[in-house]
């Protein structure tokens, strides 16, 4: 693999530092549970439905624990697929114009650094790649980097985070227990309706006549789905669904492309979903 074919791969990852206060809206007692783990360095899962504010959440607490911004601590997301290889969480030797070199990958970057190495939607990796964060999620707090003959010692600041969605869960796609049980959980979902339409009024930038009326829709949906088994419209569909709207596009399109035809192919789901709308 050459350089820059091997960077390109590397920095499509995301790595920054959070110095400027995300919008957040807490649920419960989610942000006091979290420093908690942090300051015993706990690894921690965050489970919950799509949409409901989970990567929105790493950031403002990677914002906060970094001295409200102030003394930033990095923060590195991985979204996890199906083709990812312990050699992009750790690094791999490239080839270069001086010969070989070798090039850290996202994970010993945030291990080397200090921060908070998040892993978004762990299960879709695959599982022989996801053994290779057991060593940093007990007392060792070390990553072996075998191509190397390495043990690498975890900053202080280091801490290891995941999500996953339990909704999407299957027999092929779960945490092995050997995992799992490494990590204290902190279980998320959609905000009760009066701090969903402060969400949406804020991020989609419309009145609050408007957000208080997807926010209905969406409870009545997932009240509906509820019933079914099925997973109702994420606050992130409401917040598109809104934007149209600012935008001049008719409340009831704007539903129908932002939430109706997002949320299912099925035809008898789509017009029992355009009923409630």
């Amino acid at each position: 693999m050459s350089r820059d074919l091997a960077e390109a791969r590397v920095h499509a990852i995301e790595t920054h530092r959070v110095t400027a206060e995300p919008y957040y809206e807490p649920v419960g007692d989610e942000v006091r549970l979290f420093e908690a783990a942090y300051a015993d360095r706990i690894p921690v899962l965050l489970k919950g439905p799509t949409g409901c504010g989970k990567t929105r959440f790493m950031e403002y607490m990677t914002w906060y624990l970094g001295d409200r911004g102030r003394d930033p601590l990095p923060l590195v997301t991985i979204a996890c697929h199906e083709d990812l290889v312990a050699g992009d969480l750790v690094g791999r030797y490239i080839l270069s114009t001086s010969g070989t070199d070798w090039l850290d990958g996202p994970l010993t970057r945030a291990v080397r650094a200090g921060g908070i190495c998040y892993l978004d939607e762990v299960v879709e990796a695959r599982k022989d790649t996801t053994v290779i964060i057991h060593s940093l999620t007990d007392y060792r707090r070390v990553l072996p980097i075998e191509k190397r003959g390495l043990i690498m010692e975890a900053h202080p600041n280091f801490l290891l985070c995941m999500s996953y969605n339990p909704g999407y869960q299957s027999a092929l796609k779960d945490l092995k227990h050997s995992t799992r049980q490494r990590f204290v959980a902190i279980e998320f979902g959609y905000p009760p309706r009066a701090l969903e339409e402060r969400i949406v009024a804020h991020e989609a930038g419309v009145g609050a006549e408007q957000a208080a009326g997807l926010a209905l829709l969406a409870e009545k949906i997932r009240n509906l789905d509820k019933d079914a088994g099925a997973e109702g419209p994420s606050t992130r569909l409401l917040i598109y669904a809104g934007m149209l709207m600012r935008r001049g596009v008719g409340a009831r399109r704007a539903c129908e492309i932002g939430v109706v035809q997002a949320m299912t192919d099925d035809e008898v789901l789509q017009s029992g979903l355009r009923e409630v709308v």
